[in-house]
């Protein structure tokens, strides 16, 4: 079997890294008698949601923010849960609010999400942050975790300077496919934007100097689809069966076929231990972020 030739980019390693500064960023507004506060609304009882709260608590506290996290039944309604949202808007000790997704299916997200205060919206989903960063105005808006991530782990491979190299981001979602593609606009990338209407998929990616993955289909980006030497960010958390494991058991793979491409790129990202670490870490940037903002302070560079 062939050596991989791709270098590994060690998300772990990287969020370590910002959590350090999210760390001295803390301190510095805690010494200035600011304690950045978080909030994480859970409703219902989502296993994995469970396990993603619980995470973000337990890094905000370890980081010396006023953690809080508010767990309410899957049967509170839409008007208890923008009640909710509104008492954290006005709780000058709260800085950062998220509420986690999915919500249960009598609860429209986007009502709640646009009621979040825009400057405490750390998951960057309201409308004025999306809009500030699709207006180029990146310096004034929270910026989505994972895209945020992601960019920091393209830096780390290719450097400051990417402008005039061709990205390619497979997903258009609103969380991760559209906010990535701005943020490579505004480094000077060509950016397009492909999907599952894209004709000639596999031709298009093949154009990339940059592939980022966000499409939520295992093992989608086969090796062949990979540009030599290019740099692919794999987005995707699947699991898939592995029986080698024992009976019922599942691992976690990303939408690129990672022992393939590897042979082929020139950067790459695991799944585990890729982007999955960045997310958390931004969303605690993000609220050393806000509280810097809200108090007039100097805010930390990412």
């Amino acid at each position: 079997m062939a050596e991989p030739s791709a270098k590994i980019i060690d998300g772990s390693a990287i969020a370590g890294s910002i959590t350090e500064t999210v760390r001295a960023a803390s301190d510095a507004l805690t010494a200035a008698g600011i304690v950045p506060g978080l909030a994480v609304v859970l409703v219902g009882a989502d296993p994995a949601s469970e396990v993603y709260v619980r995470n973000k608590g337990r890094t905000a506290a370890a980081l010396g923010f006023h953690s809080v996290q508010l767990n309410r039944p899957a049967t509170i309604s839409e008007t208890e849960l923008l009640a909710l949202v509104e008492e954290l808007n006005q709780d000058q000790a709260i800085h950062g609010i998220l509420v986690q997704m999915p919500l249960p299916s009598h609860i429209d997200p986007s009502r709640i999400i646009e009621a979040i205060r825009p400057d405490k919206d750390v998951d960057g989903f309201h409308p004025i942050n999306v809009g500030r960063l699709a207006t180029g105005s990146r310096g004034t808006a929270l910026v989505p975790c994972t895209p945020a991530g992601s960019m920091i782990l393209i830096r780390h491979a290719l450097g400051a300077d990417i402008a005039g190299l061709r990205a390619v981001v497979i997903g258009r979602s609103n969380i991760v496919g559209k906010p990535v593609a701005q943020l490579l606009l505004q480094e000077n990338c060509t950016v397009t934007i492909a999907h599952s209407r894209t004709r000639d998929l596999p031709g298009v990616v093949r154009e990339a100097d940059i592939v980022v993955a966000a499409v939520g289909r295992a093992r989608l980006v086969r090796g062949d689809w990979i540009k030599p030497g290019a740099t692919v960010i794999d987005v995707g958390m699947n699991r898939i069966p592995a029986p080698e494991r024992g009976e019922g058991q599942t691992r976690l793979v990303g939408d690129v076929a990672f022992d393939e491409a590897a042979l082929v790129a020139g950067w790459i990202t695991p799944v585990p231990k890729g982007v999955g670490p960045m997310t958390i870490a931004m969303l605690m940037a993000n609220t050393v972020t806000a509280a810097s903002r809200i108090a007039g302070l100097p805010e930390p560079n990412f």
